[in-house]
């Protein structure tokens, strides 16, 4: 059906172009909202009358007769239908929809995928400060940019997943001191605990591998503790390095690994953020007022000017962002997509706006942004405010270790990032209908089973399902299945245009749904043989797509449950 779809496209496009000649209307098709109306839905007739000067259902009738010119509708179209006033409802022939059983079987695991574009996107995510355990917004971000990436991957980037982190500055130094008054015998509630000390027991723990003088080593540091309590540097960089551990193994416990990890303190030590600050002054974007150095960035949209350099000579916080994302441009990346809280949506004009200033041929709207808010947990009934671990927050390992870590990507992928979220320990741990994930897997599961029924131990035995009688197959839950099917690759190339990975979790749940009505419906396993093999190749591709759309979500697709 994919072949038949692009083949219909391209009558569409010629139909318009004889109805209008060189009219700068591309051919597209649209889901009806209700099944009933047909397969696709379309509105070029609507958007041709008004330089026509013609009533749109003339203009729909010019289409379709045109339309029915075509080989590829005499060949894949059972009717086309005038609606309102100028849709054109397309009904498609049985055999279109099951060309699609045979297209997902011959590509397998890279069904609905596009050939190697050359473009390198790098996706920015977690970014975590080396200050504690990565917390739920994290965990979202986590989700979000994993599956981000995969889809990416679909549509034929080369992706590179980034972690970006402050170890510098002043939530460095906290850390630093919060572990010094700890070997120094204080604890939470004592009156020489600093008041903005971190309180987590992980404190506690730092603290107790210092004075054994361990070593701890992350994926990018290995750094061996003195004992001294007086020693406030070694106890900065053991701290870091224990806590960039501590992260490792999060997100590990979740399954995802980054490319690179990318040190705010060498945007200093390169000297990054004061050639990008020379480059803006030379360029004019600067000025100087009340003693500090601004920044004209409402020259490129923002509200207003902005603080890049204070009275007391540190910068902003804006300003090594700025010279990070020259880091990326000039690293190759031409697309960058960044995914971070909303309450970092303050930071997008001004980011922008001085890479513009900076005049090194970035392009506007660099980068991309995917903004989430809260996460919210849910447990027994009662909202879950506090971990023993962070002491003030949960953490990414706690919702893993109280359900999965299928059960957290896919929950945390199921909604619209820039909508709150509430997490239900309770319903991501039922076995049953109303807990999404399971609900999806036990789809995949339940093929599985009836595969291995059919085929036994004879694993090759599913190969004759390629050769299978799909035209045998003429149900309406067989023919709802199969369009869903061919739905998929589509799904993947919207839902990476849109930055919406929930696109792609919304779309398993309802190929399950269809599945199981299916399942529901028909027997599989009947006395014809041909049918037999045509529903199972049916099934088959299911499955197939099941698992492709699964692990876009970075979510297995077990065999058994």
């Amino acid at each position: 059906m994919i072949q038949a779809k692009q083949d219909l496209l391209n009558a569409l496009g010629e139909a318009i172009q004889e109805v209008s000649p060189g009219a700068a209307v591309s051919p597209a098709f649209e889901s009806p909202k209700q099944a009933a109306h047909g397969d696709f839905a379309v509105t070029a007739a609507m958007q041709l009358a008004k330089p026509l000067k013609r009533n749109p259902r003339e203009v729909a009738q010019a289409l379709v007769d045109a339309l029915n010119r075509r080989a590829a509708v005499q060949r894949w179209v059972e009717a086309l239908e005038i609606a309102g006033p100028g849709f054109i409802n397309l009904r498609l022939t049985a055999a279109a929809k099951q060309a699609v059983v045979a297209e997902v079987l011959k590509a397998g695991s890279h069904f609905g995928e596009q050939p190697p574009n050359d473009e390198h996107v790098l996706v920015e995510f977690v970014s975590a400060n080396p200050t504690g355990p990565l917390h739920l917004g994290h965990a979202r971000q986590a989700a979000l940019g994993d599956a981000l990436c995969h889809l990416f991957a679909t549509q034929g980037y080369r992706v590179t997943r980034e972690f970006y982190y402050n170890d510098a500055g002043v939530q460095i130094a906290t850390l630093a001191a919060s572990v010094q008054a700890r070997l120094r015998g204080f604890k939470p509630g004592d009156a020489q605990w600093p008041d903005a000390a971190y309180n987590g027991e992980y404190i506690a723990d730092i603290a107790t591998d210092f004075m054994a003088r361990k070593t701890v080593k992350a994926d990018d540091r290995e750094f061996t503790a003195s004992g001294d309590v007086d020693d406030i540097d070694s106890i900065r960089e053991f701290a870091v390095a224990y806590l960039r551990h501590e992260q490792d193994l999060d997100l590990q416990a979740f399954g995802l690994r980054f490319d690179s990890y990318f040190l705010e303190s060498s945007l200093y030590t390169t000297h990054r953020v004061d050639d990008t600050v020379a480059r803006l002054i030379a360029a004019g974007k600067t000025y100087e007022q009340d003693g500090a150095l601004w920044l004209r960035t409402t020259d490129y949209g923002d509200d207003k000017d902005r603080v890049m350099k204070k009275s007391d000579g540190s910068y902003t916080y804006f300003v090594p962002d700025v010279a990070y994302h020259v880091n990326k441009f000039e690293r190759g990346f031409t697309k960058a997509i960044n995914i971070q809280g909303s309450d970092h949506h303050g930071t997008i004009a001004r980011v922008r706006a001085g890479l513009q200033a900076a005049g090194v041929g970035v392009p506007g709207g660099y980068p991309d942004y995917l903004l989430h808010k809260m996460v919210t947990v849910m447990k027994g009934g009662e909202e879950v405010k506090i971990s023993k671990r962070a002491g003030s927050y949960v953490t990414l390992r706690d919702l893993i270790e109280w359900t999965s870590k299928d059960a957290v990507r896919f929950f945390l992928n199921s909604r619209k990032a820039d909508t709150e979220f509430v997490f239900d320990v309770d319903l991501a741990l039922e076995q049953a209908n109303t807990n999404p994930v399971f609900y999806v897997q036990y789809a995949h599961a339940r093929i599985c089973s009836v595969l291995r029924t059919w085929a036994g131990d004879d694993a090759a035995k599913l190969n004759e399902l390629t050769s299978a009688k799909l035209a045998l197959l003429s149900e309406p839950a067989e023919l709802a299945l199969m369009l869903r099917l061919a739905a998929y690759p589509d799904v993947l190339a919207a839902a990476t245009k849109g930055l919406a990975p929930h696109d792609v979790a919304f779309y398993t749940r309802e190929l399950a749904s269809d599945y199981h009505a299916y399942y529901d419906q028909v027997r599989f396993l009947v006395d014809d043989a041909d049918l037999t093999r045509a529903r199972l190749a049916l099934l088959s591709a299911t499955q197939q797509v099941l698992q492709n759309a699964l692990a876009v979500l970075g979510v297995s697709a077990p065999q058994k449950m």
